[in-house]
């Protein structure tokens, strides 16, 4: 009997769940945000979604990436022995055999991949990449004007612990001088700015079942999974140093949620991505 092939989302998860294996989790791995975000050399549009994670996962120090093909458009080409790195995309598939009300043919979006290479593995195109340009602002004010740039926020009230209430739309946050580092006190603010913009008022991504949602159950760890990564997003964009010790518990429950349903990670991302937009207004 043949093996099961794998789907997209069985390879995205396998390398997510490497990382967890390995006690590290990818999305608290730190990346410069702006113009050094991981993005495509030749059209300089920044990749999105899941991406941002797997592409970060090795570890280069350019952002800029490109295909085996683009690579040989500039005149140059991928070393020999390079490994390449997976990004995935979505992509609109029309139905043979289903058909909508109207009449007209179903479509549904189906998960694909293709292949990447970092500027460092190839030869022959220095010329064509640029030299990243940092955020001249400060990242702890830059990390500040990320949250004062938040169109519609919810409150924010000095509490105990920190926590977001959908149904007062409330965030609760300790005082910052309570927290380790100012790093530690905006990436906590950012997880629960993210969970704020499923309010029905901003993306809609709470309903009743996700408010109820008991802890370690599948809506509470997509949500608390969808914080993580759009809070890493932000951290990003402003330059903040979101690289926080975990304990082997944290990893290991991310990767009992993963590996149950091979999904998560990639919607999880997604939905991050929108709320980190959100936020900033981009």
């Amino acid at each position: 009997m043949s093996a099961t092939k794998k789907t997209v989302y069985d390879i995205v998860t396998d390398k997510i769940c490497t990382e967890l294996e390995k006690g590290v989790a990818p999305w608290n791995k730190p990346w410069i945000g702006g113009e050094s975000a991981p993005a495509n050399l030749l059209t300089r549009r920044p990749y999105t979604g899941i991406n941002p994670l797997l592409l970060s996962i090795n570890g280069y120090a350019s952002p800029y990436w490109l295909t085996y093909k683009q690579a040989a458009t500039l005149g140059g080409n991928v070393r020999k022995g390079e490994k390449s790195s997976t990004v995935v995309f979505f992509s609109k598939i029309t139905s043979k055999t289903k058909t909508l009300p109207n009449g007209e043919p179903d479509t549904f979006a189906m998960l694909r991949y293709y292949h990447l290479f970092n500027v460092s593995q190839c030869d022959g195109i220095s010329e064509h990449v640029p030299v990243p340009v940092k955020n001249e602002i400060p990242p702890l004010a830059a990390a500040e004007t990320v949250v004062a740039g938040f169109a519609g926020r919810p409150t924010i009230v000095t509490e105990s612990a920190a926590w977001y209430h959908p149904g007062r739309d409330v965030v609760g946050m300790p005082p910052k001088e309570t927290f380790v580092s100012a790093e530690g006190y905006y990436s906590t603010l950012f997880h629960e700015l993210v969970h704020s913009t499923g309010h029905e008022s901003r993306l809609g991504r709470h309903d009743k079942k996700t408010a109820k949602a008991a802890f370690g159950s599948e809506t509470y760890s997509k949500e608390e999974l969808v914080a993580e990564i759009g809070a890493a997003f932000l951290c990003a964009d402003a330059g903040i140093d979101n690289t926080i010790p975990q304990s082997a518990a944290y990893c290991q429950s991310w990767l009992n949620a993963l590996k149950n349903d091979t999904r998560l990670i990639v919607s999880a991302a997604s939905h991050a991505g929108k709320a980190a937009r959100y936020i900033t207004g981009v």
